[in-house]
């Protein structure tokens, strides 16, 4: 909150510095300063869409750090190729915004790419940011994999929870319906990796619900991370049930499932990015693929919210 006054005064600041230059600069005849002016007042809007876009992150958890995970589907190799190149984007799109990118756990595939991984990003509004990712992320290539160079479809969910915290009251573990597995780190995790059980797994007995955690070389720390991993799945789990029950009752019958991918990255025949959702378009798939995807995520939100005060508009 105290960030976001900040950005209302600053915003009002430049507002009133730019109408006043201008005011003078008109009087005066003096053109530079109107131009000066000018781009003062730009900027002001600026910083009036940035808050109105904001207003879209009003949910409970939005301003919160983010827990996301990438898991290859359909589409064997190429899909857990797929998903690395999905957590690279995530991670790269973390350190664009200034965020601290935290690998908690690396499944490597078989042959190549990953058949699962978990990254944590600490930063403000990860999770309002980034639960526009959530769903069904499919790419269209010609296979790296494929010894006659043929078209492949590779599919990765992408399931992102805000991170709750230790203290957190929402969510209260039983200790008794938790199994304890410890082992030993593997994958890409740098200095992270070393000989000792220090990973942990963590399987919520109730709901079958399971997270690991190698992130650190201290059993104590990873064994705290795979808590607040768990809470976090379990509170997007009862979400979840909460969001097909809305559904239902809407009478929305559309399927969750492999083929319902929120968005399609193409790099052959032809290359570009499209969100199913919105309709968005986006050729430079490199960029995209760097992390450069805000674009989709503000579109996202937009409609969202749009749609959001539409319902409330006429209930």
């Amino acid at each position: 909150m105290k960030h976001l006054v900040g950005t209302i005064d600053e915003a009002t600041t430049v507002l009133d510095e730019a109408s006043e230059l201008y005011e003078m600069a008109r009087d005066e005849g003096d053109t530079d300063s109107i131009v000066e002016a000018w781009g003062q007042l730009q900027n002001a809007d600026a910083m009036v869409g940035k808050l109105e876009f904001r207003r879209m992150l009003s949910g409970t958890h939005d301003s919160c750090g983010a827990i996301l995970s990438v898991n290859a589907g359909a589409g064997g190799v190429d899909s857990q190729d797929w998903s690395e190149m999905l957590l690279r984007m995530y991670m790269r799109w973390g350190e664009r915004h200034g965020m601290k990118v935290t690998v908690l756990s690396y499944h490597e595939g078989e042959q190549a790419g990953i058949r699962g991984a978990e990254i944590e990003l600490s930063g403000e509004y990860a999770y309002g940011y980034l639960r526009s990712e959530i769903g069904v992320h499919r790419l269209v290539r010609i296979s790296p994999f494929d010894a006659q160079a043929r078209r492949q479809t590779g599919f990765a969910s992408v399931m992102v929870m805000p991170d709750l915290g230790e203290d957190d009251i929402e969510i209260e573990l039983d200790k008794t319906e938790i199994r304890e597995d410890t082992y030993r780190s593997s994958g890409s995790g740098g200095q992270h990796v070393n000989k000792t059980d220090s990973a942990i797994r963590l399987t919520h007995l109730p709901t079958g619900v399971v997270v690991a955690c190698q992130a650190e070389r201290s059993q104590h720390k990873n064994r705290a991370t795979a808590e607040r991993m768990l809470k976090a799945r379990l509170w997007a789990l009862e979400q979840q049930k909460r969001d097909q029950e809305r559904a239902a009752l809407a009478g929305d019958k559309k399927a969750i499932e492999w083929g319902s991918q929120i968005r399609s990255y193409v790099l052959h025949p032809y290359r570009q990015v499209t969100d199913h959702r919105t309709s968005l378009k986006v050729s430079n798939v490199d960029a995209v693929l760097d992390g450069d995807f805000d674009a989709f995520v503000e579109s996202f939100l937009l409609q969202h919210g749009a749609q959001t005060n539409g319902e409330g508009a006429t209930a």
